[in-house]
């Protein structure tokens, strides 16, 4: 009994610690992160000092259609789509983390977050759309992936982008 007791705790330590790493439960989730592209204009896309990645601003592209989901929310887009734009531009962020520091395992805490919703005059759900990023960084880091945030309205964003999504991460040295 003693036996079975302790291989059961074993499996489950291993179990936990396993998911536990963010790159295994992106494959939880079904995520592969893409390749990283180029800027597009004058800038880095992340900048490091000390413990801090800055991350520049990313939009929710999308490579199987070859470009970056566009339109306003409230006009073009429903609150579900940004969400989605917003999810699919954190996948983006994380494939630049991941870049920048070689594993995401060094991740200690996403710090800060600013979220940027190109929407109607009217659209007011900005919070909303950007928990699609939210969402997805505590699913990957648990509660390390939890952050300080400000999601705004944008009258508009480049190439017409639904979101745009910067964040500061802390990393282990």
């Amino acid at each position: 009994m003693k036996k079975i007791l302790f291989a059961s705790l074993l499996l489950f330590i291993t179990q936990n610690t396993i998911a536990q790493h963010p790159e295994a439960r992106l494959k939880e989730l079904g995520i592969t992160l893409p390749a990283v592209g180029t800027p597009i204009a004058n800038y880095v896309k992340w900048v490091r000092t000390g413990n801090l990645v800055f991350l520049s601003g990313h939009g929710p592209e999308d490579k199987t259609k070859g470009g970056y989901i566009t339109g306003k929310l409230g006009k073009d887009l429903s609150m579900e789509e940004g969400y989605a734009a917003a999810r699919l531009t954190g996948i983006s962020l994380l494939a630049s983390l991941k870049a920048a520091v070689g594993d995401l395992s060094k991740v200690k805490r996403i710090v800060k977050v600013l979220g940027m919703v190109n929407g109607t005059e009217n659209f007011a759900d900005q919070p909303k759309v950007i928990n699609g990023f939210s969402d997805l960084m505590v699913a990957v880091f648990g509660d390390a992936g939890k952050h300080a945030r400000s999601a705004v309205g944008m009258a508009s964003l480049p190439m017409n982008m639904a979101v745009e999504i910067e964040m500061v991460v802390e990393i282990e040295n």
